[in-house]
C-alpha cells in the first residue's frame, strides 16, 4: 500500500503524504516473545524494531500474507553460536498446515521452526502465555483461519486478556472466553460493508457489532485498512478492486453518508465521529505501521 500501479484517490493521497500500510503483524515481547502472522513485510517490520528473538509465531490462516515470511526466520538460527538454537514454534491449524506445513517442510528439517497444529478452542501454552484459538470465517479458501485470545500479565502482574480475530468475516460460535477482554485487535478492510462480500473481509460497518457485543474494556485496534471503498466522484470506482456499498455508515440523525477516509488520520477522524454520533463507551485506535503499545 499504495497499490502497484493504481492511481484511485486513496492510493494518490497516500503517495502525496508518503503514507503506508504494510501486512499486518503484532510482536508481543514479554518474558519471551510472540509474533502473529509472518507475511512477506515480516524482514523489513523485524529488523526496523531490532527484534533479536522469536520464540513463537501463531498463524491465523493460509493465506501467503499472512506466513510467507516465515523464511526470514533462518537469520535467528544463522546467527545464533552452534548448538544454542531452539527451533521456533509455529502453531496453525490443521487445515493451514496443508498448505503451510509442505511449503516450509525444509525449515522444519533444518530445525529452523517446529510446527504445531492447534484446534480451536483448546488452550495451550507457549512461555508466559495462554492462548485459545478460535474459529474464524474467511471463506472457502481460508478453511483454517483462527483468532486468538491471549492471555498474560501485565508490568503490573495483572492478568490481561486480548482477542485477535485477523482476516474474517463472521465468528460462527463465538466462545463465551472472547467477551470483555482488555484488547481487541479487528480488521477494516472497508468502512462500509459492500453489496457482495466475496473476499470476505470485515467492514468497519459490520466490525461495529462485534465491539459492541465482545465489549473491550481498555481499547480496540483497527487493523488490516484497505484501499477498496469507493471515493465519491472517483473515476477509478469502476475498477475491479472497488466494492459498491450495501447501505453507508450515516449520521443516526440522517443526511449523507461519512466520507470515505483517504489516509490514517482521515481514518481515525470518521471512526471517534461515527463512535460520537452512536454514544458508544469504547475507545477504538486506527493502528499504523510500527505503532508501539506498553501493555
Amino acid at each position: 500500500m499504495p497499490e502497484l500501479g493504481c492511481d484511485c484517490l486513496i492510493c494518490r493521497e497516500m503517495k502525496r503524504i508518503s503514507e503506508k500500510r504494510e501486512r499486518t503483524s503484532l510482536f508481543l515481547s514479554n518474558d519471551s516473545t510472540i509474533l502473529i502472522d509472518c507475511g512477506p513485510d515480516a524482514r523489513s517490520q523485524l529488523s526496523r524494531h531490532n527484534v533479536k528473538r522469536i520464540d513463537a509465531v501463531l498463524i491465523t490462516h493460509e493465506h501467503n500474507d499472512h506466513y510467507i515470511g516465515l523464511d526470514e526466520l533462518f537469520v535467528y538460527k544463522r546467527n545464533c553460536p552452534r548448538g544454542t538454537f531452539t527451533p521456533v514454534q509455529v502453531y496453525l491449524s490443521a487445515e493451514s498446515y496443508e498448505v503451510v506445513g509442505p511449503r516450509f517442510e525444509y525449515l522444519e528439517d533444518m530445525e529452523v521452526i517446529r510446527m504445531v497444529k492447534v484446534t480451536p478452542n483448546d488452550w495451550f501454552k507457549q512461555g508466559e502465555f495462554d492462548i485459545l484459538p478460535f474459529k474464524t470465517d474467511h471463506g472457502p479458501f481460508a478453511k483454517g483461519s483462527v483468532g486468538f485470545l491471549i492471555k498474560f500479565k501485565d508490568y503490573s502482574g495483572k492478568i490481561r486478556r486480548l482477542v485477535y480475530t485477523s482476516d474474517f468475516a463472521d465468528i460462527p460460535d463465538l466462545p463465551s472466553e472472547l467477551l470483555n477482554p482488555d484488547y481487541l485487535v479487528i480488521q477494516s478492510f472497508w468502512l462500509n460493508e459492500p453489496v457482495n462480500n466475496r473476499p470476505r473481509h470485515m467492514s468497519f460497518q459490520r466490525a461495529i457489532h462485534f465491539i459492541e457485543r465482545l465489549s473491550p474494556k481498555d481499547e480496540t485496534f483497527l487493523v488490516h485498512i484497505g484501499d477498496a471503498d469507493m471515493v465519491l466522484d472517483d473515476p477509478a470506482n469502476t475498477m475491479l478492486k472497488k466494492y459498491r456499498p450495501k447501505d453507508p455508515l450515516r449520521p443516526l440523525s440522517g443526511g449523507d453518508p461519512y466520507p470515505i477516509p483517504l489516509n490514517q488520520a482521515g481514518w481515525q477522524e470518521t471512526v471517534d465521529m461515527i463512535m460520537r454520533d452512536r454514544d458508544l463507551p469504547y475507545k477504538v485506535t486506527v493502528a499504523r505501521d510500527d505503532l508501539r503499545l506498553r501493555l
